[in-house]
């Protein structure tokens, strides 16, 4: 077998952190919905030998300590979601900043593991990202989508789909910082995961991590634990958010960590430097 690596990070939220429940009419009954999905992923990884990265909200440190050290524990690298995954660019720099910087101390206390990688809730940057994350002690980003614009979603912005400087996307970037951008289908650009994996099946997703392979990138896929889990009925909640989650997307999970690809951390990527993009966005993928 091709040794070909991958990352399937994990977004770890609740399923009440996301924007389309915050954004509905009505409420679940119960709280900490979604987390459940987080020990299936730990447990599927082990099997398959897989290493991960979670970007973690880390409000969840304070009501599940034991279960992100858990996750530390197994070998999984650790990286930041912010702290309560509201969107950047709808707070105030200062805010901005707090649930940056709050973040990678709360997620290092916790689980005694350095924090170097960050992505945004929604994949939403707000003005000066790069320079913030570096203050704050990040080293890279993984918050890019080179996606085809979906309206009311994001893309259209970017054509970068290998790790690059951060430079590559913002000019006034620190030199030392990288991103590392997720993974869309070549030619359709269309993202490989998330949303994009339910509406489309594994199939569409392998079939893409073997096309990027085979230009020499490395597939960066993400996936939440709220996907793995069974989502009650909340109004407002829009039915694309349940289409093929709990067993379908654990089925599904399953098959992907199955494929002829060696699952590693996003740091691991990073810092290989593999396949690396120069200062100018990578095109034509």
């Amino acid at each position: 077998m091709t040794d070909r690596r991958a990352v399937l990070s994990i977004d770890v939220e609740l399923f009440s952190q996301t924007p389309a429940y915050r954004n509905a009419n009505g409420s679940a009954e119960r709280e900490g919905i979604g987390f459940d999905g987080l020990s299936f992923l730990r447990d599927a990884l082990a099997e398959h030998d897989a290493r991960s990265t979670g970007f973690i909200v880390s409000e969840l440190a304070d009501s599940h300590p034991g279960a992100i050290r858990a996750f530390a524990d197994a070998g999984h690298e650790i990286g930041s979601h912010t702290h309560t995954h509201r969107l950047l660019s709808a707070l105030d720099p200062a805010t901005q900043r707090e649930e940056i910087e709050r973040s990678r101390k709360m997620l290092i206390e916790t689980t005694g593991r350095d924090v170097h990688g960050f992505r945004a809730p929604a994949f939403d940057l707000a003005d000066d990202h790069f320079e913030v994350l570096a203050q704050a002690g990040y080293t890279y980003d993984s918050s890019i989508v080179s996606s085809r614009a979906i309206p009311g979603w994001y893309g259209g912005e970017y054509d970068v789909h290998r790790p690059t400087p951060a430079t590559g996307i913002d000019a006034d970037a620190p030199a030392d910082m990288r991103e590392l951008p997720v993974s869309v289908m070549p030619g359709l650009r269309l993202p490989l995961t998330g949303t994009w994996l339910r509406f489309f099946g594994p199939r569409y997703t392998i079939l893409g991590m073997r096309w990027l392979a085979r230009r020499g990138i490395t597939p960066i896929l993400y996936v939440h634990p709220w996907e793995c889990v069974e989502l009650p009925d909340v109004e407002g909640v829009p039915s694309r958010v349940y289409w093929h989650t709990g067993a379908w997307m654990r089925r599904a999970i399953e098959r992907i960590l199955s494929s002829d690809f060696r699952f590693v951390s996003a740091r691991e990527v990073v810092e290989s430097g593999a396949g690396e993009d120069g200062p100018k966005a990578d095109g034509g993928e």
